[in-house]
């Protein structure tokens, strides 16, 4: 019978490191060089933990401390009794008492071996708040279901029950519950409802876009964009980009940066005539003052981008290359959409009745930059400042 060499355990420090480079955005292939591993055997190590970094196990001020113990080992060798003993530490006799009972008694006790065992002994989870309290479970499934995200789900329940915090809960802890099943609180089916349907939380510095759209004629800088648009104060200033399909097909979206309200644009190519055709006829539906600028980035099909300005009056900016976070509420948009078209799906066939109803769906979510209003409630209050 062929035997196989079985790889050595991660040790503690082994494991710190592990974490420290997964928090950074090291890829599970890096990190598995570093460790002198496999990918599948760092991979098993945090999806035990859904990707979250366990909290650091620390004593208890008031626990034993190995110091003590030793003084307790050297007390009955010199045969003291339990009250003694407890004199002499500062601490309750009953204290003594259940240390050595729990650790073999006055014959058999050992310093070390007893402080081991009791760090052994403390390594229970605390208890998740959603376990203990299942009608707040069921709301946040709920909200789960109706693709709302932890952070969205946290914002509206503190906005909801701001007296009531046993109906409060943090992102976080929601996140925690999903990606680590061991609480048992939520369904693990609950995963597929989230924006992207990872088994475990990747490090927020991991990325894998890296796409050079090309250059295009007579750009204007983001730099030259007013600050009335980069400081969000004045409504009226959008972010655009492609969502992108298979087949060739896409979704043109568009969010405005004061209120993060989203449109949705049913484009039949990525062809620069029919994308600024398209944007064109979405931009004269909507008043004047609520159309100053468009920022995109440097994709192909904004080529044409003058002829859309000039019919529209409407300026549009330019983002450095490789530099998505500059149209950071369209990103974030666009991974919202996710949910709702998936990576791989064929867009080609999406109505735009289809495109309306889930911008409606994302208008009317909460959000945490508006103090969790709705982007349809601040575009709203935007549109009846138009008259």
């Amino acid at each position: 019978m062929r035997k196989y060499r079985r790889r050595p355990r991660l040790t503690e420090a082994e494991k710190v490191m592990m974490w420290n480079r997964w928090q950074q955005g090291d890829s599970l292939h890096a990190i598995a060089r570093l460790l002198d591993t496999s990918h599948t055997s760092v991979r098993r190590h945090l999806v035990a933990n859904g990707g979250i970094r366990p909290p650091q196990r620390r004593r208890s001020q008031l626990a034993l401390t190995l110091a003590e113990r030793e003084e307790i080992s050297r007390g009955i060798v010199a045969g003291h009794s339990i009250r003694e003993i407890a004199t002499e530490l500062e601490r309750a006799p009953s204290t003594i008492s259940r240390e050595l009972r729990r650790n073999g008694g006055r014959q058999h006790y050992r310093a070390n071996r007893a402080d081991q065992a009791a760090w052994n002994r403390a390594h229970r989870p605390k208890r998740c708040k959603l376990v203990t309290n299942p009608a707040l479970a069921l709301i946040v499934a709920q909200q789960l279901k109706a693709l709302w995200s932890p952070e969205q789900i946290a914002g509206w329940l503190k906005r909801t029950y701001p007296d009531d915090e046993s109906f409060q809960v943090s992102h976080e802890t929601i996140y925690r519950t999903l990606f680590i099943q061991a609480r048992g609180a939520l369904k693990k089916e609950l995963l597929q409802y989230l924006r992207r349907t990872r088994t475990m939380r990747r490090s927020r510095h991991q990325t894998q876009k890296t796409a050079d759209h090309g250059r295009i004629k007579d750009t204007i800088s983001i730099r030259e964009r007013p600050a009335e648009a980069e400081d969000r104060a004045v409504p009226g200033h959008w972010e655009g980009d492609l969502l992108i399909g298979s087949h060739n097909s896409q979704i043109a979206t568009l969010v405005e940066r004061h209120s993060r309200y989203v449109m949705l644009v049913r484009v039949k190519s990525k062809h620069t005539e029919t994308v600024i055709n398209a944007l064109i006829k979405q931009a004269h539906k909507l008043p004047r003052e609520l159309y100053k600028s468009l920022t995109w980035d440097r994709g192909k099909e904004m080529a044409d981008h003058k002829r859309f300005s000039l019919d529209t009056n409407i300026k549009v900016y330019f983002c450095d290359p490789k530099s998505p976070w500059q149209r950071g509420s369209n990103e974030n948009t666009n991974g919202l959409l996710r949910q709702y078209f998936p990576k791989g799906m064929d867009l080609s066939n999406v109505h735009q009745n289809r495109l309306n109803a889930v911008a409606r769906r994302l208008n009317e979510r909460p959000r945490k930059t508006l103090n969790f209003e709705s982007p349809a409630e601040r575009f709203n209050q935007c549109v009846a400042s138009t008259g």
